[in-house]
């Protein structure tokens, strides 16, 4: 029996997860609200809040498991990419807790461990298959061969699409974190209200912020015209501009299903969580035959259940790491 206990740390998400031999049996998420009145994520803060969230959360997570922490017999954790000072809180514990207890250090990429999420739960998918990984920092197009042989296909050249998200919702008024709010006024507005420009990027590559700046003209242009405009209409733009974003990153993978003859879909991140996505990745499936997996929501955003499971399949090929292991701010795939 391997017992994994999985850290993540990398952004403003303090997570703890145990791993029993491929099954979760906890993934306890401790999140920071003290970022909403800043309208983004403040690096030190985030740290701050890591170092007085991760012990509790830790224990939370073992004590659900229901095992004792002796049972541990590996740790794994993010390594990166991500905030290097929320990683090195995550870092430092899992070395100290490793040391502490003389058991294997394992690493995790983040970005792999948001794909490898797919394998927690049935139904999961079989090799080869792309996964479209979108998130606040990440918007990417991945040939999964195998756990970890991976192949980037493509990503954004500037902002990812969850940042297109955010920095619309500031254009738009919104609270941050504004994503979740533009998809729920989305269900109540017309997608086809405002004609927004969809980027001509070459290959499977993105880029967003061309979109933004469309969007904050169209929003000027409107409000010159009624200063009612956003109070009036927040239904129709969050719908319009969330139909644009989905169809730039469904459009690019199923270019890459054309060039690849993959036929396994499946999207990761926090931004998988996002409904219009979801129900389009799901319509497109069904028009070409795919074979598509979505994950639960709460395997979406950042947690560590991922990284437990992702250190997990690395326990099986005793992949670890010595306590001269540092954080790494950017990692690929």
């Amino acid at each position: 029996m391997a017992v994994i206990l999985g850290i993540e740390s990398s952004c403003d998400e303090t997570s703890a997860s145990i791993c029993i031999d491929g099954e979760i049996k906890s993934n306890i998420i401790a999140s920071q609200a003290i970022h909403a009145k800043y309208g983004g994520v403040v690096p030190e803060l985030a740290s701050r809040a890591h170092q007085l969230h991760i012990i509790p959360t830790v224990d939370e997570a073992i004590q659900q498991a229901k095992i004792h922490k002796n049972d541990v017999d590996a740790v794994a954790f993010t390594r990166g990419p991500g905030l290097l000072g929320s990683l090195l809180v995550g870092t430092s514990f899992a070395k100290s807790f490793a040391l502490a207890r003389q058991i294997p250090l394992i690493e995790i990429n983040h970005m792999q461990a948001h794909i490898l999420a797919h394998f927690i739960e049935e139904p999961k998918p079989s090799f080869p298959f792309l996964c479209l990984t979108v998130s606040g920092g990440h918007t990417q197009i991945v040939l999964v061969k195998d756990y970890f042989e991976m192949e980037l296909l493509g990503q954004t050249l500037d902002d990812a699409a969850g940042e297109a998200f955010d920095k619309t919702a500031k254009i738009l008024n919104l609270p941050y974190p504004g994503g979740p709010l533009i998809d729920k006024y989305a269900q109540e507005g017309n997608p086809d209200a405002y004609k927004l420009p969809e980027p001509q990027i070459p290959e499977l590559n993105f880029s967003f912020s061309g979109l933004k700046t469309a969007i904050l003209y169209m929003v000027q242009a409107e409000e010159k015209k009624d200063p009612n405009f956003l109070m009036e209409n927040i239904a129709d733009v969050c719908a319009s501009v969330q139909q644009r974003i989905v169809s730039i990153l469904l459009n690019k993978l199923k270019k890459a299903a054309k060039q690849t003859g993959v036929r396994n879909m499946a999207i990761a991140g926090g931004v998988s969580a996002n409904s219009g996505l979801r129900q389009g990745l799901l319509e497109m499936g069904k028009q070409y035959q795919w074979n598509v997996f979505i994950p639960k929501f709460e395997y979406c955003t950042d947690n560590a259940a991922m990284i437990a499971i992702a250190g997990y399949h690395k326990y099986l090929r005793k992949e670890f790491v010595g306590q001269d292991i540092t954080p790494l701010a950017r990692m690929h795939v």
